[in-house]
């Protein structure tokens, strides 16, 4: 397909992407001689009149979006059955590629991409478009830094987890909110929620909720709270931790208002980035990388350009000649300044005359001035047992850089001190300058019981209580363990847990299954959940609000108004439920 030219005016190049619903190519418009990209659908969705009278007019409907934060939609056409739209090229990597590299990602980048990400589907909701799909998958970010997001109102038609299964929602299940969740239209709050998850993702370099299945993940969109951030990257402040966490509320009323407030809020943590203290450089483990080596080493994120420019004569002669020859007279100055400093010119404190002429230790060391270049046996200092800020502070004021490994359990060193540190206090400065220091997490940590498996649900769920722990209880259908017994827990027994840290207790629920919420979503999607469950046998009927009476007015037509047996409850395995469904 490289030389085929669509509509006689779009030639097509090589495949720079691929998704469930359209591949993309690198093309050109010969006409006005400018690079594009080209998403041409998948031939199967041709015979979908549905889909493709969808397609063609949220597509247009995105063309008349202008803002540098969203993709240009140039053109949508048809050439015999194959479908496309013509957009602006972005020369750079989709920001999930970029996560998949890198895992986390430099707060104040991820600040700049999104809040930029922000202002933009705030532009498209100001004209009452609803993205729908917000994940990184579709953030683009050019090799100069700018970010774009593109698939504007574009309908997805999968719920589509990590292992890519398909379902009949919009929205991909990873970053879905709980209303689309719950099968309700997606709101400008619903875009928010899934910028969230995606910065989310960025600072952690993992996704808030996982599961074997999207009904899974979108489950726990509904009902579950997310991890803190800062227990997988302690460089994410307080304040931006509660941001986000605010952006990922169940309630859209408790999130910002606006994607414009949104970002505003997310620029405000970004200049407060700029204006903090230097911080150390934090190793999530024994193979991660600085702040800055990441920064440096990504070609689509680069950093931030300094304030400070300093010309630089293009020719090698002239100017330039005059800078080296004014450099090696600095330098020469600078050496004569360190040996008279050292004594080196007085016979009285240099260390390289008579010894019998050398006053005693005593008398050089009160009477020599302290030299203004360190020496080249400067030592290590000393960490042990002091607090992060002054650690930090000593190790710069020595010209050392600071790095926090992960913290450790101790018995002797208090929460929030210095543990040990690498290299030692006392040794020469290591050729890099860097030193490595672990802080104390306290005393040692509790441990999953092990003897909640066996015990009933509501037992375990009060001894892990007791440690400060969150629980989680989840039913399992298990026709050998008695109901309520627990079955096991993740993390497994013998854990080490962390304080606020999660536990998921799975109890069984015999040869019995619980019949989920499935009120108010629609048909299709209610009979998955309903499978997911372990309810296969299901006699679907439809009513018309003469039937459903006070129900018709809070379910919309095709979603269910009703079980019977009624949500939640316990029913044996093999049940048939019926399922009432308002005519469609």
């Amino acid at each position: 397909m490289q030389s085929k030219i669509l509509n006689q005016r779009y030639e097509l190049a090589e495949k720079i992407g691929d998704g469930g619903m359209a591949t993309v190519y690198r093309g050109r418009d010969v006409r006005l001689n400018r690079v594009v990209a080209i998403k041409i659908l998948h031939p199967h969705h041709a015979s979908d009149l549905n889909f493709l009278q969808r397609f063609s007019h949220e597509a247009q409907a995105a063309a008349n979006l202008r803002h540098p934060s969203i993709v240009d939609i140039y053109d949508v056409g048809q050439e015999e059955r194959q479908h496309f739209i013509v957009m602006e090229f972005v020369d750079g990597s989709d920001l999930k590629s970029v996560i998949l590299r890198y895992k986390q990602l430099p707060v104040q980048q991820v600040l700049e991409i999104t809040s930029a990400i922000a202002d933009g589907l705030d532009a498209a909701h100001q004209l009452g478009m609803v993205h729908r799909d917000v994940k990184p998958q579709n953030i683009m970010v050019a090799h100069d830094g700018t970010a774009k997001i593109t698939d504007f109102g574009i309908a997805k038609s999968g719920l589509s987890t990590a292992q890519t299964e398909t379902g009949v929602t919009f929205g991909t299940a990873d970053y879905i909110s709980p209303e689309q969740a719950r099968g309700q239209p997606a709101t400008a709050q619903s875009d928010i929620y899934a910028l969230a998850v995606t910065i989310y993702e960025a600072l952690t370099g993992q996704l808030p909720f996982t599961g074997d299945s999207a009904v899974a993940v979108a489950l726990q969109h509904v009902g579950s709270k997310p991890p803190p951030i800062r227990r997988h990257n302690p460089n994410v402040s307080p304040a931006l931790e509660q941001l986000i966490m605010r952006a990922l509320a169940k309630n859209p009323s408790e999130r910002p208002a606006t994607a414009k407030e949104f970002g505003q809020l997310l620029r405000s943590q970004e200049e407060t980035e700029v204006r903090a203290a230097p911080r150390p450089i934090r190793a999530t483990n024994s193979n991660s990388r600085s702040v800055t080596s990441i920064s440096a080493g990504m070609r689509n994120l680069p950093p931030k350009r300094s304030t400070f420019t300093s010309p630089l004569p293009s020719r090698a002669g002239g100017e330039f000649g005059g800078f080296l020859l004014l450099l090696l007279i600095l330098t020469l100055a600078l050496g004569m300044f360190y040996l008279f400093a050292i004594g080196f010119f007085n016979p009285l404190l240099s260390p390289y005359t008579n010894t019998e002429a050398t006053p005693n230790a005593t008398q050089i060391t009160s009477t020599t001035a302290t030299p203004l270049i360190a020496a080249s046996n400067a030592t290590i200092p000393n960490l042990h047992n002091q607090n992060e800020n002054d650690a930090i502070s000593a190790l710069i004021t020595a010209g050392l850089t600071p790095v926090a490994d992960p913290a450790i359990y101790s018995d002797d060193v208090p929460k929030g001190l210095i543990v040990s540190q690498n290299p030692s206090a006392g040794e020469p400065f290591p050729a890099d300058k860097i030193v490595h220091y672990i802080l104390s997490s306290g005393k040692s940590a509790p441990h999953v019981p092990a003897q909640v498996v066996g015990l009933d649900a509501n037992e375990a769920r009060q001894q892990l209580e007791a440690m400060n722990v969150r629980v989680i209880l989840i039913e399992e259908y298990n026709a050998t363990i008695a109901t309520n017994i627990v079955i096991r827990t993740d993390p497994a027994p013998d854990s080490v847990l962390q304080v606020d840290d999660t536990v998921r207790v799975y109890a069984s629920l015999g040869a019995n299954r619980r019949i989920p919420n499935v009120i108010n979503i629609a048909e299709a999607d209610a009979l998955k959940l309903l499978r997911s469950a372990g309810i296969a046998t299901t006699i679907v009927q439809y009513n018309d609000c003469d039937v459903l009476t006070n129900l018709c007015d809070s379910v919309a037509p095709g979603q269910v108004a009703k079980t019977e047996p009624a949500m939640g409850s316990l029913i044996p395995d093999g049940t048939t439920i019926v399922v009432t469904v308002r005519q469609p």
